[in-house]
């Protein structure tokens, strides 16, 4: 394991990003390498770890703001890694992986992963995604300190925005902060389908059409746990968010 950081004086070159702990989490040289040049130009404080028990004990000691975390690694891969860090301590996690497959990107999500990126990808587009999460993590903290404001009841299902918590038939249902915005999102305006696009801008702050399979996946992830009859696909167009008929 190594720790790359970069240094600032106080001047103006210190970015958004400036203070900010990233633990970049895969085994290849060359693309640790890269993510970690690419966050450190963001002003980014970044420890590296090449390996699922490294990655782990580097979490619990270093306490990191975010994760970025490869799903293919030694020792014990991501999704383990990511429900041992998630136990002890909730972070957000952007999950790499090498193969575009569905079924790892739902299990990621499951396990607490709050976005996910299929390698190949842009440098531009990662820090990009790591800048929105930590937004999001910011607006969470802002929504719970503020009083508590009236439950959103659609049906059966209860949405507290000053808790972020969701509750369906009264049973508390645990989502990532990624699945409750999108749910929020679509319960802002129910029955009014929205499009993957318009989803991407306003949960993701990401206008890059190439994103919209990030949608549909987390789509499902929600389906899952709220249950799929209460969210519609409309077919080459978007999502609704289905309630109850008055």
């Amino acid at each position: 394991m190594e720790q790359t950081h970069t240094s600032h004086n106080g001047t103006a070159t210190a970015t958004q990003g400036a203070q900010r702990r990233v633990l970049v989490v895969e085994d290849d040289p060359t693309i640790v390498d890269a993510i970690a040049a690419r966050l450190r130009a963001e002003g980014f404080l970044v420890q590296t770890a090449g390996d699922g028990p490294a990655a782990v004990d580097t979490a619990e000691a270093w306490q990191p703001d975010l994760l970025i975390l490869d799903i293919m690694l030694p020792g014990f891969d991501g999704l383990e890694v990511c429900r041992r860090v998630q136990a002890a301590r909730p972070v957000p996690v952007l999950m790499l992986t090498a193969r575009d497959d569905e079924t790892d990107m739902l299990v990621g999500l499951g396990v607490g992963a709050d976005d996910y990126m299929t390698k190949p990808f842009s440098m531009r587009e990662l820090a990009a995604r790591v800048h929105v999460l930590l937004r999001r993590v910011e607006r969470a903290a802002i929504a719970a300190s503020t009083p508590r404001s009236g439950i959103l009841r659609l049906g059966e299902l209860e949405i507290d925005h000053a808790q972020r918590r969701v509750r369906v038939r009264s049973e508390d249902v645990h989502l990532t902060p990624t699945e409750f915005d999108l749910l929020v999102c679509l319960a802002n305006t129910p029955r009014a389908v929205l499009s993957r696009e318009q989803l991407l801008a306003e949960v993701w702050d990401w206008a890059d059409a190439s994103g919209t399979r990030t949608v549909d996946s987390h789509i499902k992830a929600l389906r899952r746990k709220i249950g799929a009859e209460r969210i519609r696909t409309v077919h080459g167009v978007g999502y609704a968010l289905e309630t109850p008929t008055p």
